[in-house]
């Protein structure tokens, strides 16, 4: 990791417009939850509506992508890229440099929100809101590499990731059951699955199918972007 390649992708991603917008999202479930919290005769029966559904089905998700697709597709678009290939850095430090101040980003701005709106609607009660958040975080990381792999394949990232997220996962994986063990949503809450009580969480994948596939879709996209971004001439062409 390259601090100084960090800093400035931090600073990059989470400039004041931006980290502004990006604060928006954590913050509509925040007070989602304490309005179920306040108004609900059963706040825990919205729990999975709240943040299974929208927490770990569409904020996490949109952040990642936002987050993901950020650390590195503006700067192969505008062509600012060629000052940091320029460098004397291996590709792989960039990519996994930018990965890691992605994957913290978005642990920060949905695995914090989830854990909190987690103990607003069920306190410890069961292991649920625990159970959620590391589910959020190992999902935050897969969707983290999968995204920041488009953003160096594509110049279309943020449609295919959406394509991905609310096309594949919400809306086929709705209709197609098997869809479903190809869907990042699902692996993270069989991880939540796991560590909750009996019954309190549910998800569509086994955990000895998550967990493999959660790696190697992360290892996998990590070594992609790599490679692919060793593509790259200077001119930011292939």
């Amino acid at each position: 990791m390259n601090v100084t390649v960090a800093r400035l992708t931090a600073r990059g991603l989470l400039g004041r417009r931006r980290g502004i917008l990006l604060l928006v999202v954590p913050a509509l479930l925040l007070l989602i939850a304490v309005i179920a919290r306040l108004t609900a005769d059963d706040p825990r029966g919205l729990g999975a509506t709240v943040i299974g559904g929208l927490g770990a089905g569409t904020l996490l998700p949109i952040l990642a992508l936002v987050v993901g697709t950020g650390v590195i597709a503006t700067e192969i678009e505008d062509g600012s890229i060629v000052y940091l290939l320029a460098k004397p850095l291996p590709r792989w430090q960039i990519v996994t440099t930018k990965l890691s101040v992605a994957v913290a980003a978005t642990w920060l701005l949905s695995g914090v929100p989830i854990l909190l709106a987690g103990l607003i609607l069920y306190g410890t009660e069961d292991g649920v809101a625990v159970g959620y958040t590391v589910g959020a975080l190992v999902a935050g990381a897969a969707y983290s590499a999968l995204f920041l792999l488009l953003g160096v394949v594509t110049r279309h990232a943020v449609v295919a990731g959406l394509g991905y997220a609310l096309v594949w996962e919400s809306l086929v994986g709705n209709f197609v059951p098997g869809a479903r063990t190809l869907s990042v949503q699902q692996w993270g809450l069989s991880v939540a699955r796991s560590l909750a009580a009996e019954g309190a969480v549910t998800a569509d994948v086994s955990l000895s199918v998550a967990v493999p596939l959660l790696l190697v879709v992360a290892v996998a996209a990590t070594a992609l972007a790599a490679f692919r971004l060793g593509g790259l001439t200077l001119a930011g062409e292939e």
